[in-house]
């Protein structure tokens, strides 16, 4: 070796030295073979001081990827901590204990079905839920409470029926339209998903590649695994990309965000207006019950349970006093278009046309949020016949999101005047078992469907889809039964009630 690789490694910290700083009082941690001085930081932490102590001193790159961006570090973090690269050499390796429910889950990677034999998007859910980590799986399938209004977000659709026209000129089929001005291939577009290296280690950016290959928009998630820079990074020239956006706290922080978004090329701005608070989902919760990990759920102290989710950890800056109030200053700082992203009502739509927005997303986030609130489709239902009296149905862009599973139910909402549709979780499924190829056949497969479909409900183009080609009476009945959906049912992840502990050894 010589002289000035001796030096390098000379001037790199010892792991040993590192190691010792493992408590409150002096508090540092390794991250992608660096050091950082945490000690200041751990009050402030959202996700508590537990989750950090739990790694003081040792190398927390394994827990630290899958749930922050790679800049945060950067960003959060003053300079002074940045404490230098560690000789990894050094830094004693935990042995950790075989895991028995991981040896199961690697032999179901290897048996899994080839992707070929994904013919739906259900299929790829079914796929996700054997080959995901538990706590993964736990986070992307988990709704609100007893996951009512997740589950009615799907099969709301299927409370709309068909009236079909027949003898029309259905051979050339064009599914193109255009959302916020932008021309796309087909009315959907990747709606914003938190955590994305959960279930794939590349994260969103894979979801940027397939929604370019097929001509779609992707939201860019506030909550990313990755970076923003790196989402927008890793667009071809002339993508079109929007950003979902939780407002924090502090504006000047929100104003940044907004202002690099616009520079960077962002032709939309989705303001999550259904969060002042993230509900309780109870999969999450009990999947982190053993670990003193991050907690999504509760915004109060430190003497509170830091076990129960995935992401409290980037997601506490979330200001619950946003109001209507807001909106004109965020009109005021961008020339991006401005949709409310959660709108659950007809009153707040017609009060988005009042304010100037130029756009809503009719939505229940996924029913993660408010369990008993109605699905997007059933909202839309009865908004569109108000805009319509008042003359009002061109003055915002109306999109759905929630329980999207079939080009049948992209089909239903835009007859019933949706501009377009959110998809989320299918894609993250689509991802977490088959990487960009299963994104790249899931948005495929919804090409597929969706050209079928048109032909045999009579229509040529989007502009032809109208509210004369579907009975709704039953949408708005929630006792309303509908046929068994086997698919869904085989895939659902019932909520189960907490295990007995393991029996003493003697």
């Amino acid at each position: 070796m010589n002289r000035d690789s001796n030096n390098t490694q000379r001037d790199k910290l010892n792991g040993a030295d590192v190691a010792k700083h493992n408590s409150a009082e002096s508090c540092w941690v390794i991250v992608h073979g660096r050091a950082y001085d945490v000690t200041e930081f751990l009050p402030e932490h959202p996700g508590g001081s537990k989750i950090i102590l739990k790694y003081a001193g040792k190398d927390a790159t394994e827990e630290f990827d899958p749930i922050h961006p790679p800049d945060t570090l950067d960003k959060y973090l003053d300079k002074s901590k940045h404490l230098g690269e560690v000789d990894m050499g050094t830094v004693e390796q935990e042995k950790k204990e075989e895991d028995p429910e991981e040896q199961e889950r690697q032999k179901r990677i290897a048996t899994m079905p080839i992707l070929e034999q994904c013919y739906n998007l259900m299929d790829f859910e079914a796929v996700a839920k054997r080959v995901m980590k538990k706590t993964a799986w736990a986070y992307y399938s988990s709704g609100a409470d007893d996951e009512i209004t997740m589950r009615e977000n799907h099969s709301a659709f299927h409370k709309i029926w068909f009236r079909p026209r027949i003898l029309e000129d259905v051979e050339h089929i064009d599914l193109t339209t255009t959302m916020l001005g932008t021309k796309v291939d087909i009315p959907f577009y990747v709606t914003a998903t938190a955590l994305g290296k959960l279930g794939n280690p590349e994260g969103e950016v894979i979801l940027t590649r397939g929604a370019r290959k097929h001509n779609v928009i992707q939201m860019i998630p506030t909550l990313a695994s990755c970076s923003f820079d790196e989402i927008v990074d890793a667009a071809e020239p002339g993508q079109v990309q929007w950003l979902q956006l939780y407002v924090n706290k502090n504006r000047d922080v929100t104003k940044r965000i907004v202002e690099h978004a616009e520079r960077r090329g962002c032709k939309g701005l989705f303001i999550t207006v259904d969060a002042p608070q993230l509900g309780r989902r109870e999969k999450d919760m009990r999947s982190k019950f053993a670990d003193t990990g991050s907690n999504v759920q509760n915004t109060s102290g430190e003497n509170v349970d830091r076990s129960q989710g995935a992401a409290r950890a980037i997601s506490s800056f979330i200001d619950p006093a946003l109001s209507w109030k807001d909106i004109p200053w965020f009109l005021s700082i961008t020339k991006m278009p401005i949709i409310l992203k959660g709108v659950q009502r007809v009153e707040d739509v017609i009060r988005a046309v009042e304010v100037g927005v130029h756009g809503v997303v009719l939505s229940n986030h996924g029913g993660r949020q408010l369990d008993f609130a109605r699905s997007g489709i059933e909202v839309l239902a009865e908004v569109m016949p108000v805009l319509r009296e008042r003359g009002w149905q061109d003055r915002l862009e109306i999109f759905v999101d929630g329980g999207v599973r079939r080009a049948t139910d992209i089909i239903k909402a835009l007859c019933l005047g949706a501009k377009g549709v959110g998809i989320g979780r299918p894609f993250l499924y689509a991802m977490s078992a088959y990487g960009l190829p299963g994104v790249d056949r899931a948005m495929q497969l919804l090409k597929d469907e969706m050209e079928m479909n048109m032909r045999l409900i009579g229509c040529r183009t989007v502009a032809d889809l109208n509210p004369s080609l579907v009975d709704t009476r039953g949408l708005s009945m929630h006792s309303t039964g509908v046929p068994g959906d086997t698919l869904s049912l085989r895939v659902y992840d019932p909520l189960a009630g907490p295990k007995e502990k393991p029996s003493p050894k003697l």
